[in-house]
């Protein structure tokens, strides 16, 4: 992807910013506005059923509509061709708020520890985001550290609304399993098992995401991503202060209670569990 120099006669493509198992963003200049914004290319091999074009088109203007200082903004959606002959390719982007800062997942992986009040901090800014976009009928379905921006004030914004639930109806099994074997380690209980989910799965990733913040360590660790998943389904998380002495167990009762196995026994909503 990295010959690609515009998309949609209106978006020129600059430096690659990241990589995941969906997309890549680069940072981009919307040549109509004159701005920088941040456009995410998805792999051609999502479009190939038009039925996937529909549904993501769907989802990025729902995600659009979300209007929130905690959600990262999506600005425009479109496709554009990308190759020639046998190697051409539609090619789905979102043209998104151009962020400067850092993932949680880079965060994480710096291996700066977090104090408890900062990590319920960054955890609350989290819930405001979902508390808005379930407010307005969407699930995000795939919260998880690289899908968090801290800026460089320090502000939360969450990202990538609306694309999980466009790949999975799709029902598209490559990638759907690549993208399950990349988020394994904060699927709900009913994600992983394939059932119905709604705004507590949210949730449960949030509370995953809190475990991960405050301890440093994903709640279950495992050779493979079906036993990761598995263990959500059937084991109990270590609380909190087990792994780490200096964490108040009042924490403890927070992460065990978002992260309950049945969604009746964890916070209903976003509100009651900031």
């Amino acid at each position: 992807m990295s010959d690609v120099r515009q998309l949609g006669d209106r978006y020129q493509v600059g430096e690659l910013l990241g990589r995941g198992g969906m997309a890549e963003v680069h940072e981009g200049r919307d040549l109509r506005l004159g701005r920088r914004v941040a456009v995410k290319i998805l792999k051609p091999d999502l479009a190939r059923d038009p039925a996937f074009l529909a549904r993501f088109r769907r989802e990025a203007q729902s995600a659009a509509s979300l209007n929130h200082p905690n959600i990262v903004a999506v600005y425009d959606t479109g496709e554009d061709e990308y190759g020639e002959g046998a190697e051409a390719a539609t090619v789905p982007f979102i043209v998104m708020e151009l962020v400067e800062g850092i993932t949680l997942k880079e965060l994480l992986h710096s291996g700066n520890k977090l104090v408890p009040e900062r990590a319920l901090e960054i955890t609350s800014g989290v819930l405001a985001a979902l508390d808005y976009s379930h407010r307005h009928g969407i699930i995000h379905r795939d919260i998880k550290p690289g899908n968090v921006m801290l800026t460089t004030t320090g502000a939360v914004k969450v990202m990538d609304f609306g694309i999980a639930r466009a790949v999975a109806d799709a029902g598209h099994t490559g990638t759907s399993t690549s993208t399950v074997l990349g988020t394994a380690a904060y699927l709900s209980p009913e994600q992983a098992q394939g059932r119905t989910v709604d705004a507590r799965s949210d949730l449960y990733s949030a509370g995953v995401v809190l475990y991960e913040l405050l301890t440093r360590r994903a709640p279950f660790v495992a050779d493979s991503p079906v036993a990761v998943a598995f263990a959500h389904v059937n084991e109990p998380p270590t609380a909190p202060s087990l792994i780490d002495p200096t964490l108040p167990p009042e924490l403890d009762v927070i992460v065990m209670r978002a992260m309950a196995k049945d969604p009746a026994q964890r916070y209903q909503t976003a509100v009651e569990f900031r």
